[in-house]
């Protein structure tokens, strides 16, 4: 008997989708995001204003997007993620559409209809793709796993209340326990 052929998709059934679906896409194959919960929009919120306030503070040029933001990963039309914090600091990759190619720093929030894409799937796919540092955040283990994937590859576990450093930026910790109250 014959396998089944999965179907593969394009950026092009993103853009189809009903307005208030949202979805993603990787290797062609979509995923449908659920509403995030208000813990996770509090995560957003406060790391994209703690990361945004230290590039200003310092006289960056990257730029902070939270989510609903486009990142076509590769460049073909079978890549296109929303990630819950993009850090793009080679702004020539940035269009009216979102960002052409890896952001230098992205984090996820975790939910539980997420852990295997994020730890799994868009781990392998980030890695692949150029990203330079990866933050898991497990609001639900109240962990954050960070990859560095500059030079020697790296990978360490924190708890909320660990200082967590920034691998990416220099003088910037943060304490996710901080940013709960």
């Amino acid at each position: 008997m014959p396998l089944p052929i999965e179907k593969s998709y394009t950026i092009d059934a993103i853009y189809a989708l009903p307005d208030g679906e949202r979805a993603e896409l990787i290797d062609g194959k979509m995923y449908m995001m659920a509403p995030p919960s208000r813990i996770h929009q509090e995560l957003v919120q406060q790391l994209s204003r703690i990361i945004g306030n230290h590039i200003a503070n310092n006289k960056g040029h990257c730029k902070v997007y939270p989510a609903p933001f486009a990142v076509f990963l590769n460049s073909d039309d079978k890549n296109y993620v929303e990630p819950d914090i993009s850090v793009i600091c080679s702004t020539n990759k940035l269009t009216d559409k979102g960002c052409n190619g890896a952001p230098d720093w992205i984090i996820e929030i975790v939910s539980p209809s997420s852990q295997r894409m994020d730890y799994l799937t868009k781990l392998f796919k980030y890695r692949t793709t150029g990203v330079r540092e990866y933050w898991i955040v497990n609001p639900m283990k109240e962990t954050v796993q960070v990859y560095s994937f500059e030079g020697t590859e790296d990978s360490t576990q924190y708890s909320f209340n660990d200082k967590i450093p920034v691998n990416i930026f220099t003088g910037l910790d943060i304490y996710i326990t901080d940013l709960l109250k």
